[in-house]
């Protein structure tokens, strides 16, 4: 039996919509079965995370909250895939359910935003920063503590007013929805992965299904990328070896050179005053070993009650 409809569910939020109608385009390219417009559906489903807008993740639930609903969903039947910012998935997947189809991997780092400076350093002593993220508060804390760190959740335009109405003097936005979304009108500029590096996985783009739905999963893969899934086997092996959550400000970035992966990884105490490094080199074959080799290395190196603030 041949899928004849692939039904993908989404956040509703601008990135997350332009990323499902990426899916749904490179399912057209790739199955010409599919290459109807009414062969690929996109539902829309309201996460908690969505209507949770105040506070930092941490404090509301952490990243299941923009996960849930839409994984209900697809456990349920009542859509066939789901389409996630590999950033925001949990460390551990509902029973049941799997991500082995990723998108190519864009832009891994952060962009600054600010009308008034083009780096962090630029920054004026005292600048408030809006941020929902541990790690951007923490990493920028450890390296300028003379900044006021302050949280600010919400999607792209929302984060992006706050800056242009003075309520922050700049925030943090991941370069990669950013480039999706075509905001050239943003004074956005790109902060070097030796400042801070990414969240795990950042700028990849994962396509959950049901573990036992093989006709999916023989449709997905012709969308699958190798090299986000070596980077991405890297980067989630260190986080699921730190027992990563929002609670732990995690960072990571994987890159490969010819059969070559390298990857660098940090934890940050929340306030920034304690910032650990790690890094491995080695084959390609070993990329999830070298990631739980240094979130061991992490771990045994750091103070109590680092993981437990």
């Amino acid at each position: 039996m041949t899928v004849s409809q692939i039904r993908i569910g989404t956040r509703g939020s601008p990135l997350a919509l332009w990323q499902a109608h990426e899916v749904k385009r490179r399912l057209h390219d790739a199955h010409q079965h599919l290459a109807h417009d009414e062969s690929v559906v996109i539902t829309v489903i309201k996460t908690s995370g969505d209507r949770m807008q105040q506070g930092p993740l941490s404090e509301v639930g952490g990243k299941g909250l923009f996960t849930k609903e839409i994984e209900d969903a697809l456990l349920g039947g009542a859509i066939d895939i789901a389409v996630h910012s590999m950033k925001d998935v949990p460390t551990w997947f509902p029973t049941g359910l799997l991500i082995d189809c990723l998108l190519p991997r864009a832009d891994p780092r952060d962009a600054l935003i600010s009308s008034d400076a083009k780096s962090i350093d630029s920054l004026a002593p005292g600048t408030v920063v809006g941020t929902a993220s541990l790690r951007r508060k923490a990493m920028l804390l450890h390296k300028r503590p003379d900044l006021e760190v302050v949280p600010l959740r919400g999607n792209v335009d929302t984060r992006l007013e706050k800056v242009a109405s003075g309520d922050v003097g700049a925030t943090f936005l991941a370069l990669a929805g950013l480039n999706r979304l075509g905001r050239d009108d943003v004074p956005a500029w790109a902060v070097p992965v030796t400042e801070i590096l990414p969240a795990v996985c950042q700028g990849i783009i994962g396509i959950e299904r049901r573990e036992k739905d093989d006709e999916i999963a023989e449709l997905l893969k012709a969308l699958n990328d190798f090299d986000a899934t070596i980077q991405a086997a890297g980067e989630r092996a260190l986080l699921e070896g730190l027992d990563g959550s929002c609670r732990t400000p995690i960072a990571a970035f994987g890159e490969l050179c010819g059969n070559n992966f390298r990857i660098r990884a940090a934890i940050i105490r929340p306030d920034g005053s304690e910032l650990l490094k790690a890094e491995r080199n080695g084959p390609i074959s070993d990329a999830k070993v070298m990631g739980r080799d240094a979130a061991e290395e992490l771990s045994g190196r750091a103070s109590p009650g680092f993981f437990h603030e």
